[in-house]
């Protein structure tokens, strides 16, 4: 019982596999109706799931698949057109078959599903067994796999010939052998490889049939086979996991990870060699099992892409629009969970831009646009997230009339909505209940769905932005993380819990002594806010929102501020200490606790403490930063603001270095700032080297730069660390002063070597380093291969 059970198993997942594909390329069929391989391709699936169906005792499948595939062979043989009512038959045929499986998945048999009028429907379409323009068979008919129509020529043509495999070639059997073992004399087979030898272009099986020495259809028999072989071939080299094993085994390797943790925290006590080359052996090979079972749980977007056609093409139809759906960057990865959480968004985003977004070809027209719209989907990844942008080139949206909706359904005042930015306005569409759809419709326009679709987003810790052009069309940006099993993250501390942030969400740092606090943070109507780089940022005391009380030793220490992005703001999140990052892995919360708004989960520490995982978005609608309109986080201290309309506001890196004192770099040139100790540094080819990140990175001063000798570095220094072209340069310098926003305008008189200028930065005379010259100097440096 448990056998057959396990062959009905796989039956649904194979069959759920074959009816993606079937959908996607008759979606695309109905399109390039002249493509044998499609044709093909669609009528094998629809053969397998009859066959299939039919071994173990499904009727009602095997009878819709029968009825489908007698349509699709009346096509192959070219006496029947694919209309769009066909296909639309074809396709309910597939959500028929899907439920009849579901069926089966749920109660062990297909249920009282009616599938009389399908197959009646299918019948009707079958019946007539001719073309719609009325012409003979041999006029219209395609030519699937090779297989040449009766009273057509001899000739084999290449390229209607079945296509093999890419990388099957090698473990193929060749098509001469084959044909061998078919009756065919080696002396002509040896003959056709002989011409093609001297310069004959043409394959083996035509040299044979021109020759005479083989008919057309026993070459395209022994393609036939050799492409089976191949398929074969490629089967064997993948193999189907449930995947509840896969989560196992992703659960097992947390725990390893934690246990790294644990065993990497006792090295920085302990001096035996062995014990530590030992854990940075264990580190290694954690990291490299790490990433080898994340890729195991990874899947193309494409997977949740491939639906969309099928969902366009039945919207297009039922709103008389014409759209074309464009999608690129189909391959980019995404974990498993990940894809799951955003198929239901995706869906109703594109749904949205088909139904009020791009519009009915006459008005297109009129507006002098192509009769036919574009729907856009991309993706791709930008700094360690993936960036998904749903575009349409349609109506856009009218921030005016989202802006009286609004204040119809009581979401704002008359004096509120006057302040908001446009914007501001356009992001109002996310709130419940609000719609910009001139009508509601069986599809749209009851306002629910955009606020789920901005939730759920959010839930997965990713963030939504809307951008519109009246007239012109709407694009969506989403931003996700690549996984949420492991992640890395910020660890902090307040009252003597440890709370971790997710490295997503983090900005910067921040450190105020305390002899500066009473000037830089002020307040605005009783709330806190910091002046960073001439911009009020809103503070949130975590002690404070959590109801747990500072310790005194912290209130005397300076104040540490974490910059985090919450949707669209930036707040800063205020905690007694910052204490390291490291990768985490995440544990859900218990049901009991899942309710609380500033915590997305947990995650076991290298000491086997618990650490809970701040929710950055809750904890600023918690405070109310991320739903009032924000005036005081939109004051912009104007005195910090450069005078001269010359100069374009840059961020820069301060920094002081040896006897020439401050410098600044542009900070986008910056990857990271580092803090080492003296007893990690080593040495190649005479030069200091440290291993960072998996590569051996270059360190260099600034007096070495300049050609001066090497000075004695400190116990502790800071690094500037410099990435190009995937290499990494360290900059050793005495101090990290700050980071300041402002237009410079550059003493380019003063060059000197390593210097590309002059300027004045916060009322300090500062040299402007030149990156290039240091990028320079390293390339010149034997240990660069190395690195």
């Amino acid at each position: 019982m448990d056998e057959m059970q396990d062959i009905i198993d796989e039956f649904l997942v194979e069959s759920s596999e074959l009816l993606d594909h079937f959908e996607r390329d008759l979606v695309i069929l109905e399109k390039d109706r002249n493509n044998p391989e499609l044709l093909a391709s669609i009528f094998r699936a629809i053969h397998t799931i009859k066959g299939s169906g039919g071994t173990l005792g499904f009727p009602k499948i095997a009878a819709l698949a029968h009825a489908g595939e007698s349509a699709l062979s009346r096509m192959r043989d070219g006496l029947l057109l694919l209309t769009p009512e066909i296909a639309t038959s074809l396709l309910a045929t597939a959500d028929a078959l899907r439920t009849l499986l579901a069926q089966i998945k749920d109660n062990g048999a297909e249920g009282d599903l009616e599938t009389s009028a399908l197959l009646a429907q299918l019948s009707k379409h079958v019946a007539p067994a001719i073309t719609a323009e009325g012409a003979h068979p041999s006029q219209n008919s395609v030519e699937v796999e090779g297989v040449p129509r009766e009273g057509s020529s001899a000739e084999v043509c290449p390229s209607t010939l079945p296509s093999i495999p890419t990388g099957a070639a090698q473990a193929m059997p060749r098509v001469g052998e084959l044909l061998m073992t078919m009756g065919v004399a080696a002396e002509q087979v040896h003959s056709a490889l002989e011409a093609q030898h001297n310069g004959d272009q043409r394959k083996v099986g035509e040299i044979l049939v021109a020759n005479g020495a083989a008919e057309p259809g026993a070459v395209v028999e022994a393609l036939r086979a050799q492409r089976e072989a191949a398929t074969e071939s490629q089967a064997s080299s993948t193999i189907r996991v449930d995947v509840g094993l896969l989560d196992k085994l992703m659960n097992r390797v947390g725990e390893l990870v934690l246990a790294r943790n644990q065993i990497l925290q006792f090295t920085g006590s302990q001096q035996d060699s062995m014990f530590l080359n030992a854990a940075q052996r264990l580190n290694l090979i954690t990291t490299e099992l790490q990433e080898s079972v994340m890729k195991t749980r990874m899947q193309p977007i494409g997977t949740v892409w491939h639906a969309l056609p099928r969902v366009v093409r039945d919207l297009s139809l039922e709103c008389h629009k014409s759209v074309e759906i464009e999608m690129i960057g189909a391959d980019t990865e995404l974990d498993k969970t990940i894809i799951e959480a955003i198929k239901g968004p995706l869906t109703h985003i594109v749904r949205n831009s088909l139904d009020h977004g791009i519009e009915i070809p006459e008005v297109r027209v009129a507006r002098g646009k192509s009769p036919k719209g574009l729907l856009s989907l991309r993706a791709f990844h930008e700094g360690g997230q993936v960036i998904i942008e749903i575009s349409d080139d349609g109506n856009g949206i009218r921030t005016e009339s989202v802006k009286q909706k609004a204040i119809a359904k009581g979401k704002l005042r008359e004096d509120e909505a006057a302040r908001l930015s446009d914007r501001e306005l356009l992001n109002l569409v996310f709130l419940p209940g609000l719609s910009t759809a001139e009508q509601v419709t069986n599809i749209s326009g009851r306002g629910v769905g955009m606020d789920v679709v901005k939730t759920n987003i959010e839930k997965i810790g990713g963030n939504i932005d809307l951008q519109s052009v009246p007239g012109q069309g709407t694009t969506i940006r989403i931003k996700i993380p690549l996984t949420l099993a492991i992640i890395p993250a910020l660890l902090v501390t307040s009252a003597g819990e440890r709370f971790a942030i997710p490295q997503v969400s983090l900005v910067e740092l921040v450190r105020v002594e305390p002899d500066n606090a009473e000037r830089k943070i002020e307040y605005v109507h009783g709330s806190p806010v910091y002046r960073l780089r001439g911009h009020l940022l809103p503070l949130i005391h975590l002690n404070r929102v959590l109801n747990i009380s500072a310790t005194e030793a912290s209130a005397q220490d300076g104040t540490n501020i974490v910059v985090l992005q919450a949707g669209e703001r930036q707040i800063g999140l205020v905690v007694d200490e910052i204490n390291d990052t490291e990768e985490i892995v995440v544990k859900p919360l218990s049901k009991q606790l899942k309710s609380l708004f500033c915590f997305a989960g947990a995650t076991i520490m290298g000491d086997g403490r618990v650490a809970l995982i701040l929710d950055v978005m809750g904890l600023a609608q918690f405070t109310r930063i991320v739903n009032e309109n924000h005036d005081a986080a939109q004051l912009v201290d104007t005195a910090a603001k450069d005078t001269t309309t010359k100069a374009s506001a840059r961020t820069w890196l301060v920094f002081r270095a040896g006897e020439r004192g401050r410098m600044a770099i542009p900070l986008s040139a910056v990857a990271r700032l580092e803090e080492f100790s003296s007893s990690v540094v080593e040495y190649s080819a005479g030069r200091r080297v440290i291993q960072y990140r998996g590569e051996v990175m270059p360190l260099y001063t600034v007096p070495e730069v300049l050609g001066q000798p090497s000075e004695t570095l400190p116990e502790l220094f800071q690094v500037i660390v410099h990435t190009e072209g995937g290499a990494s340069i360290g900059l050793v310098v005495d101090e990290i002063l700050d980071i300041v926003e402002q237009g410079v305008m550059p003493n380019t008189k003063e060059r000197a070597g390593i210097f590309c200028g002059t300027a004045v930065i916060q009322q300090h005379v500062t040299d402007l380093f030149n990156l290039r010259v240091l990028r320079q100097h390293a390339s010149s440096s034997p240990h660069e291969a190395i690195a």
